[in-house]
C-alpha cells in the first residue's frame, strides 16, 4: 500500500486549507507532492471506482499528529463529497465528552494529555459518495497503566481528579471511600 510519513508541526499551516484539498482533488497518487489529501484522494478514488470498502491507518508515536491526520482526510472527505458547508464531519466524530478525556487520557513523558485510547472511525458515504454518517469506536490501549507507571508518566487522569476530590460530600454518594 501507500505509505506517508508526516510530523506533527504543533501549529496551524496553510498547507491543510480548503484550496490544497481542491487541488489534490482529482489528482493521481505521485502527481503532487505527499500529502495527507493525496492518500485520502486514493482511497476516496477507489472507493467510488470500485465501489469496495477503504481504509487508512493512521499510526505514530504518542503526540505524533494522528488525530490530527485523520481530521485532516475527514475534512477532504467531507469537502469533495459536498458534506463540508452541511457538517463539521471532524468535530462531530471526533468530539468526545471531558469524561472519556479523564478516563482515557494520561501524562506521558512527550505528552501532558496524551490519550490512551486506539480509535476506529468508519464513515458512511451514499451512492453519490456523499458522506451519510459515521461512529468513532474507541479501545483502551493501557490497560496495566492503571497499576503502573513508567518514570515521569502518570495514571489516567481521573485516577487523580478522583483523589482530589475525596473530601468533596459528593464524593461519599460514590461508595469509593478510602
Amino acid at each position: 500500500g501507500i505509505v506517508l510519513v508526516a510530523i506533527n508541526p504543533y501549529e496551524q499551516l496553510p498547507i491543510y486549507e480548503q484550496d490544497v484539498i481542491y487541488a489534490y482533488s482529482g489528482q493521481n497518487m505521485g502527481d503532487m507532492d505527499p500529502h495527507i489529501f493525496a492518500v485520502a484522494e486514493e482511497a476516496y478514488k477507489q472507493m467510488a471506482r470500485d465501489e469496495k470498502n477503504q481504509s487508512i491507518i493512521v499510526s505514530g508515536e504518542s503526540g505524533a499528529g494522528k488525530t490530527v491526520s485523520a481530521k485532516y482526510a475527514m475534512r477532504f472527505f467531507a469537502t469533495v463529497g459536498g458534506s463540508a458547508s452541511e457538517t463539521n464531519i471532524e468535530a462531530k466524530v471526533l468530539a468526545s465528552s471531558p469524561i472519556m478525556e479523564a478516563i482515557g487520557n494520561a501524562k506521558t513523558t512527550r505528552n501532558d494529555n496524551s490519550s490512551r485510547f486506539g480509535k476506529y472511525i468508519q464513515i458512511g458515504f451514499d451512492k453519490r459518495y456523499h458522506i451519510i454518517g459515521a461512529n468513532m469506536r474507541t479501545y483502551l490501549l493501557e490497560k496495566s497503566r492503571v497499576v503502573f507507571q513508567a518514570e515521569d508518566e502518570r495514571n489516567y487522569h481521573i485516577f487523580y481528579q478522583l483523589c482530589a476530590s475525596a473530601s468533596l460530600p459528593e464524593f461519599k454518594e460514590l461508595g469509593l471511600s478510602k
